[in-house]
């Protein structure tokens, strides 16, 4: 056999042995597929949803129970973080406040992103399990749906497993649960396989008149210049929750957006810009359906109690722009709304927003 054949089979067969490699290490989920769901009721069924009930719902991307004490790698534009992970202390102190948070605010429904599960920078731990033994007895329904998963990512500051997680928490009887894939960037090939693969997590709760509310929980992927992404993201969600008006079928939709409201681009400093794009891609959403915060929320002279965003950053010392949101659907009405910001400020990077509304009454 000639020395050149031979090379080019030897070079074939170690690039299958690399490629098999990287397949079996990374995640590879079905473009929609049904989530398990969880309802443990101690003493009767969780119950039913009713026409014309107050619903209040919380959103809060708890930062993987990380805590304010960290600058960490990927919060500098630069990559120049000096953190890698948090301490097991912080992670167990902030379980705590987390959970001290929702028991006090007992909202019906709470949509969290950015728990982990399975990842090596918060040993290994199921987040939501954790949590859930300290407020089971308010949620005995539950589902969740990874949407960053690999056994391992070669990336100097990860060096190992990654797992995170969306996860809905309900007072009331939840049907079922499905997992939907959201577009993803269209990066190298080998790259792409080890980057958070984004997702809507829609939950099912029955109404005690037949009806259904959906809820839809989720985190979209971070701004890159150039790349339409985001854009492919928000138009996704947007036709799912067009589908759920055209039926008929109530909704609320919540979770980090990563994304600006209307003029505020233009309030921050120019070295905060360049993770977003001037004319926020969120329009598509807001154009259509009622928002919290709203546009007027976040542009009026209360806005800075709207912010829900205080990144990990030395150069910031607070909360400074707006980036998770709760849609609903205009057949809801808004009674209240707030961003809870005096005793959250050190449990994450996200502070957590909250909504109540009155679902319509029964026709």
């Amino acid at each position: 056999m000639p020395r050149l054949l031979r090379y080019v089979i030897a070079l074939a067969l170690l690039l299958a042995l690399i490629g098999g490699l990287i397949y079996n290490v990374t995640w590879h989920p079905a473009r929609h597929e049904r989530m398990a769901v969880s309802c443990n009721a101690r003493d009767a069924a969780p119950p039913l949803l009713m026409p014309g009930q107050a619903l209040k719902v919380m959103t809060w991307n708890i930062q993987y129970l990380a805590g304010k004490r960290y600058v960490f790698w990927y919060d500098m534009p630069d990559g120049s973080g000096p953190d890698e992970r948090p301490t097991a202390d912080d992670i167990a102190y902030n379980l705590d406040e987390v959970a001290r948070v929702i028991r006090d605010e007992q909202p019906d429904i709470v949509l969290l992103q950015e728990v982990n599960d399975g990842a090596k920078n918060t040993d290994y731990t199921n987040q939501l399990a954790l949590l859930q033994e300290r407020v089971t007895d308010l949620y005995p329904c539950s589902t969740e749906a990874f949407y960053w998963k690999s056994d391992f990512v070669p990336d100097r500051h990860i060096y190992g497993s990654v797992g995170m997680k969306l996860a809905t928490l309900s007072r009331y009887q939840m049907d079922k649960a499905e997992r939907l894939q959201l577009p993803s960037p269209n990066g190298n090939l080998i790259g792409r396989q080890f980057e958070p693969k984004r997702a809507l997590l829609v939950s099912d709760l029955p109404l005690r008149d037949g009806g259904h509310l959906a809820v839809v929980n989720t985190h979209l992927g971070d701004f890159k210049p150039g790349d339409d992404t985001l854009q492919r993201q928000v138009a996704a969600t947007t036709q799912l929750l067009d589908t759920f008006e055209q039926a008929g079928t109530l909704w609320i939709s919540g979770g980090d957006f990563n994304l600006l409201p209307q003029g505020q681009y233009q309030r921050l400093p120019a070295e905060q810009r360049e993770q977003y794009a001037p004319e926020s891609e969120l329009h598509a959403l807001w154009d259509k359906y009622p928002m919290i915060p709203s546009n007027d929320d976040a542009n009026g002279e209360d806005r800075r109690k709207w912010y829900t965003r205080f990144p990990n950053d030395p150069r910031l010392s607070g909360p400074d722009r707006t980036l998770d949101y709760l849609f609903y659907s205009p057949k809801l009405k808004r009674v209240d709304a707030q961003v809870r910001q005096a005793d959250t400020l050190l449990i994450s990077d996200h502070l957590p927003v909250i909504g109540r509304f009155l679902l319509p009454a029964a026709q």
